[in-house]
C-alpha cells in the first residue's frame, strides 16, 4: 500500500480554514465564504467544507472525533487487522501440524 501525498500542505489548509472563519460574516453564510475562498486556492468547495468541519471538531465546536482521535482509530484498526491475520496463520499452522501428528504412525 503506497502513501498518498495530499495536494495541499497543512499550512495551506490551515490558512484556508482561517480565511473562512474570518470572512463568513462578510459573505452572509459560511458556504458563501467557502465557495469564494475555495475558488481562490484552487480546491473544490466540498473539500474546503470538509477541512472547516474537521477544524471545528478539533476546536470542540462540533461533535465528532478530532484529528488525533481519527488517527488513533486508524492505527488501532490496522493493528486489529494485522493481529487477525496473524491469528489466522497460527490457526491454520496449528491445524496442519495437528493433522500431521494424527497421520504419523503410532510408535510403541
Amino acid at each position: 500500500m503506497t502513501k498518498r501525498t495530499p495536494p495541499f500542505s497543512p499550512e495551506v489548509r490551515a490558512r484556508a480554514v482561517r480565511m473562512v472563519m474570518d470572512h463568513r460574516d462578510e459573505q452572509g453564510s459560511q458556504w458563501a465564504a467557502i465557495q469564494s475562498i475555495a475558488s481562490k486556492i484552487g480546491c473544490s468547495g466540498e473539500t474546503l467544507r470538509n477541512w472547516v468541519r474537521q477544524a471545528e471538531r478539533d476546536d470542540g465546536l462540533r461533535p465528532g472525533p478530532t484529528s488525533e482521535e481519527s488517527e488513533r482509530i486508524k492505527a488501532l484498526e490496522r493493528e486489529v487487522r494485522e493481529l487477525r491475520q496473524a491469528n489466522e496463520i497460527l490457526r491454520k499452522a496449528s491445524a496442519y501440524f495437528a493433522q500431521a501428528e494424527l497421520d504419523r504412525p503410532f510408535r510403541r
